[in-house]
């Protein structure tokens, strides 16, 4: 219809809409409140509605303000698909019997707080104010893609049901402010792919639940402010990949559910802020965080995912705030990725992030803690990639060898506590060896002498000496040992003393030269002295090896890469 005549007679809503259409002010229809389906005295038909604010020849001249009205049942389509509005649009607490048509349309600010809708459809409106769904409960898809807006949408409180599909559609969205969904429920998936927000995307304490799928599609979101899902409860999957936000992602109290699957999913997303997950947030299904980047992580034991459930690959972050930092509260959680469940064996970048982190706010002791696991866990997955048996055990030796002695290169002072231990024992075995008389001169003029010789025989006895062929009686008191005898001759009493401390330390070091090895030896005439030459093989050994193992340790060389 062109003109006013055309829509004789009208409605007593009508009527009053006409009347109050210049003040300004809310037209309330009955008591202003939600009419019910069948309430003719507060039915204003759509086309009329489309007639006063697009205009016609006699049409009368809204308010400034534009159209307000309270309380009425809307029958028909309202179609403002293509129209220029100059003018707010109020239709609160209303009954629309069909979805509204906005596409395309260029508006100022609409207000459909309060109302029942069976759906919105206004892909490509350009608003030059907000769209306001507050409290409105919609029975199908609000469906805007591509929409402009100067301010910002607004869906606080708002009971949104599409089941089967899009329950709110905001692909490519462009917002000078947000998108506000505090408090709202919404009974299928909310799409925000490609929006760009200059404020915050706010869903504290909203409920969204669609179970099998994306609950919360923000692939490619950019946020200028934060993303607030503190307090929501979000049943299905949460996904914001390569999304950007400029503020904080705060998850604080949250309970996201989707057990078996994907919960929540931050693949390749910038976070400039932190992130939180905390006070009492639950997480049940899988976190995801590959190749995301945030500038913190606040978070809570109490609210990791359970163990397989957390993806950590790839991921770097600038502190740890607010929560703990110990070595082992943070391996545990680390120790919540199971890498095996999607295809590797093992993932070291987020063991070298951590540590990086600590080491950066001065918990070097537990860096070094993250970064001995991460050796050690790496090192399994090589010998289980192995397929000999021989080579597993081999490269497990070597393991062994390098995990206790300087904890993979991680914790080289660890070989000179190594080194301590063994010249203690070296030394209290050449101790043992000096009581039990099973040492003798490693000199071999000394072995040669005669006097040498004569003191393995009692005096009481003779001895004959072929090197000069001559018999002489023994020099050996009774009970002395040969040891001691030829110390007391005058021959004997410049020999150079044993010490058993530098003995051991000599053998054990390798370089440092003594003499004493040069002038003792065990006396493998003895089950003692056997004993000990053996001993001293391997204290030699270790000796070369846990000194090439510290300087190895020292220089990295013995670290995995």
């Amino acid at each position: 219809m062109t003109t006013l005549a055309g829509f004789e007679p009208l409605s007593p809503a009508e009527r009053s809409l006409l009347k109050s259409l210049e003040s300004g002010q809310f037209d309330r229809l009955g008591d202003g409140s939600l009419p019910a389906p069948d309430a003719a005295d507060r039915t204003i038909r759509a086309t009329l509605l489309r007639f006063l604010l697009v205009g016609g020849p006699d049409a009368p001249r809204p308010h400034e303000k534009g159209i307000r009205v309270s309380g009425a049942l809307i029958t028909g389509t309202l179609d403002l698909e293509g129209c220029r509005i100059p003018r707010d649009i109020g239709l609160v607490d209303c009954r629309f019997t069909a979805a509204p048509i906005m596409r395309s349309a260029i508006v100022d600010t609409v207000f459909f707080d309060g109302s029942t809708l069976p759906g919105l459809v206004a892909d490509l409106l350009e608003a030059r104010g907000s769209i306001f769904l507050r409290s409105a409960a919609v029975s199908g898809s609000v469906v805007m893609p591509g929409a402009r807006l100067g301010g910002e949408l607004v869906c606080d409180g708002a009971a949104l049901t599409q089941r089967d599909g899009l329950a709110l559609d905001l692909e490519r969205l462009e917002a000078r402010g947000g998108v506000r969904l505090r408090g709202t429920t919404a009974r299928g998936g909310i799409r925000l792919g490609g929006a760009r927000l200059g404020g915050d995307l706010d869903a504290v304490g909203a409920t969204l639940e669609r179970p099998d799928a994306l609950a919360l599609d923000a692939d490619g979101l950019i946020a200028d402010g934060d993303v607030v899902l503190r307090l929501a409860r979000v049943t299905g999957h949460a996904r914001f990949i390569g999304a950007r936000i400029d503020g904080d992602l705060d998850c604080s109290g949250a309970d996201l559910r989707r057990p078996g699957g994907a919960v929540l999913t931050l693949d390749r997303a910038v976070i400039e802020g932190a992130f939180f997950l905390r006070q009492q947030a639950a997480v049940d299904g899988t976190l995801s965080l590959v190749g995301a980047s945030l500038g913190a992580v606040v978070d809570a034991p109490d609210s990791w995912p359970g163990p397989g459930d957390l993806l950590l690959n790839r991921c770097n972050y600038a502190a740890l705030l607010d929560c703990p930092v110990d070595a082992a509260t943070r391996l545990d959680w680390l120790g919540r990725q199971e890498p095996t469940r999607w295809g590797d064996d093992f993932w070291p970048q987020p063991y070298e992030q951590l540590a990086r982190v600590l080491a950066e706010m001065g918990h070097d002791t537990d860096a070094r803690e993250v970064l001995i696991q991460k050796e050690r866990l790496q090192r399994r997955a090589r010998r289980a990639r192995s397929s000999s048996g021989a080579v597993r055990a081999i490269l497990a030796l070597n393991d062994l060898l390098l995990g206790i002695t300087v904890r993979y290169g991680h914790q080289s002072l660890l070989a000179f506590a190594w080194l301590g231990l063994f010249w203690l024992a070296g030394a209290g075995l050449l101790a043992t060896l000096a009581a039990q008389d099973a040492l003798r001169p490693n000199v071999p003029i000394v072995l040669r002498s005669p006097e040498w010789a004569l003191c393995s025989t009692p005096t009481t006895k003779r001895l004959y000496l072929p090197s000069l062929d001559v018999t002489r009686p023994g020099l050996a008191a009774p009970g002395q040992s040969q040891l001691d005898c030829y110390l007391a001759q005058p021959e004997g009493q410049s020999y150079p003393k044993f010490n058993f401390w530098i003995y051991s330390l000599d053998a054990l070091t390798p370089g440092l030269e003594t003499g004493q090895q040069d002038y003792w030896a065990p006396d493998t005439r003895s089950t003692w002295g056997r004993i000990g030459r053996a001993y001293l093989y391997v204290h030699v050994l270790v000796g070369w090896a846990l000194s090439l193992l510290a300087i190895a340790g020292f220089s990295g060389l013995v670290r995995s890469r």
